[in-house]
């Protein structure tokens, strides 16, 4: 045996034996090693869209999200492909499910078999919900900083007045605002209109996913200068002629606007008109030019019309401007203890009588005799008009005869004061 091993052709044919296998050993390891080397490439195809199958007609289902990142594991060219192909589909069938909460697993679809695939995230947390429509007012906002100086805000409205509101049961009964806000630059001095997005938000102000219908309104916003409305006092001023007396000096406006900024009208009640009588020879008409008070802006109206009515020292009234020589046959009459009537006072007060304290007025009268003997104290209604008294307290009013036509008349009080209270 021995001489056998020692033989050179037996000890070439074990080396060549020797040689071969660990050709073999080394050339399989490194194939195994190239192919675990290809086989094992790996890619990522982010924000993959999510398909998701329910009844969209009837429901709604939250926790979805709207794509998946979608990880392949497998041979390059097949890997490649998918990526730049993108032919596949991620989807969540959920057409099975009643209505409540479900773990969703995430399925994919159109993927060759040869490649390993990990979704993130591979399930989600759904709630499938009803779906309903609800009608909802919309609140409009406006920064009235944005204003200029002594403007102010009369009206805001919105076109339309309400929207529809559609999303899940849960998220319409968290509704507790639906806004649109509008804004400009500063110092806005006039009306405007402007189109702006409806917001939907929850108590806590978080804006919520639901379906808006229409998505955008029309914010109209009304601006005025600051006003106020306040009665209009006549005052005589100067002294009439020795042989003339005047009976009374009125107006048929009784109020007058103011516009200029607040603080100067809160100070305002009463609009002051004096009537310079100096030159008074007889009854008449005459238009009074209006001064602004200091701080006022503007007026309503820049004159109106006064009404003077005179006597002359022997009792007799001398003719008015507008008419003819008055003729003997006129003679006066007085009414004692005619009451006042308060009309236009806001239903939620009540008023007294301050001055004169039984609301009772004198009326005297002028006019043919005929005319007066025609006449009763139903004929004649004292009248103050206390619209737009907006506070409690003391107010001075103006008083105005309804009388008929053709006669003078003086009034022993051309004012009243009336003490307003709430009823």
């Amino acid at each position: 045996m021995d001489k056998f091993m020692d033989r050179p052709w037996f000890l070439r044919i074990t080396a060549l034996i020797l040689a071969l296998s660990l050709f073999v050993t080394v050339k399989g390891e490194e194939d195994k090693s190239a192919s675990n080397t290809f086989g094992d490439t790996v890619d990522i195809i982010r924000d993959v869209p999510l398909e998701v199958y329910y009844d969209n007609e009837n429901l709604v289902v939250t926790g979805l999200p709207e794509s998946v990142n979608v990880t392949v594991e497998g041979p390059p060219n097949i890997v490649q492909s998918l990526k730049i192909m993108r032919d596949f589909t991620v989807k969540a069938d959920l057409r099975s499910l009643p209505m409540g909460s479900h773990k969703v697993e995430i399925q994919t679809e159109n993927i060759s078999d040869k490649l390993q695939v990990k979704l993130d995230p591979a399930t989600v947390d759904v709630v499938i919900e009803e779906k309903i429509t609800q009608s909802f007012k919309v609140d409009p906002e406006f920064n009235e900083r944005l204003l200029a100086e002594d403007f102010h805000v009369v009206n805001m409205g919105v076109e339309p007045a309400a929207i529809e509101v559609t999303g899940a049961k849960s998220v319409i009964d968290s509704i507790s605002f639906v806004k649109v806000s509008v804004t400009k630059d500063n110092g806005i001095n006039k009306s405007f209109e402007q189109k702006a997005r409806v917001r939907v938000l929850d108590r806590d102000l978080n804006k919520l996913n639901v379906t808006i219908e229409p998505e955008e309104v029309t914010v109209k916003v009304d601006i005025e200068e600051n006003s106020k409305e306040v009665p209009i006092v006549v005052k005589q001023k100067g002294v009439a002629p020795d042989d003339i007396s005047i009976d009374s000096v009125f107006s048929e406006t009784k109020f007058i606007t103011l516009y200029g900024p607040k603080k100067v009208l809160d100070s305002i009640e009463n609009f002051n008109v004096d009537v310079d009588v100096t030159d008074v020879k007889k009854s008449g008409s005459i238009n009074v030019e209006l001064a602004k008070p200091k701080g006022v802006s503007k007026l309503s109206t820049d004159k109106i019309k006064v009404n003077i009515v005179a006597s002359n020292r022997t009792g007799e009234e001398p003719p008015p401007e507008e008419e003819a020589d008055i003729t003997d046959d006129e003679v006066s009459k007085q009414y004692k203890g005619v009451p006042v009537i308060v009309k236009g006072l806001d239903e939620s007060f009540k008023s007294h009588f301050q001055k004169p304290a039984d609301g009772l007025i004198d009326i005297t009268v002028t006019g043919r005799k005929e005319i007066l003997d025609s006449l009763d104290i139903s004929d004649f209604s004292l009248i103050v008009d206390a619209s737009g008294t907006e506070e409690e307290g003391e107010h001075v009013y103006s008083v105005s005869l309804e009388a008929p036509a053709g006669i003078a008349y003086v009034l022993s009080d051309q004012e009243v004061t009336l003490k307003v209270e709430l009823a």
